[in-house]
């Protein structure tokens, strides 16, 4: 037996423990489209996303994936985060959690003022849910936004991108895409 496989065996249930914990907090959510889909698939997505980014390398960054909205939308808590998956993990859900604090204006534009100052995990996190939340809102825009505002949010996503990118080309190749490919949907023009 390799001394590399307890730690890959750790990794794997840090992971399970993780989905499970974010399935749990996030139980009774679900994502704002027409389809009103469970929000684990986006957390599920996001760290799909960057697991691939990553070539499987990465587990802190894939279990930050799954946890990046638990301090933001439920009532986990930063000391149990941390806890539970260690401090690696933890500072990036930190990272890349909005300040319910602030306005609404104000969190949009601190995405974008903090995007380039973020550490690599952070941006490689925060552009592959760029990519999920743009192919959901191409798939499955809320029913009560007029396209102008679907228009807007794709614009200020592809603004928070800019900051993060040079950290994966992968993703951001799939964030263009998404950008470029959920534009031409909401406008009706096909891809």
């Amino acid at each position: 037996m390799s001394l590399h496989q307890p730690q890959q065996g750790t990794s794997l249930l840090d992971f399970a423990r993780a989905l499970d914990f974010a399935a749990h907090k996030h139980i009774d959510q679900r994502r704002k489209g027409v389809r009103a889909e469970p929000y684990v698939n986006h957390l599920s997505e996001v760290a799909l996303l960057v697991a691939e980014a990553t070539e499987g390398k990465d587990a802190v960054s894939v279990i930050a994936a799954l946890l990046h909205d638990t301090l933001e939308d439920t009532d986990a808590s930063y000391e149990e985060i941390e806890r539970l998956f260690g401090e690696e993990v933890v500072r990036v859900v930190a990272e890349t959690t909005d300040d319910k604090r602030m306005s609404k204006a104000e969190r949009k534009q601190h995405q974008i003022d903090a995007a380039p100052g973020a550490s690599n995990r952070a941006k490689l996190v925060k552009l592959a849910d760029k990519v999920s939340n743009l192919r959901s809102m191409a798939a499955s825009p809320p029913a009560d936004w007029p396209l102008s505002r679907k228009i807007e949010y794709f614009e200020w996503a592809f603004a928070v991108v800019k900051g993060l990118r040079g950290v994966n080309p992968r993703l951001e190749t799939l964030f263009d895409r998404a950008y470029h490919d959920g534009l031409a949907e909401l406008r009706g023009e096909g891809v």
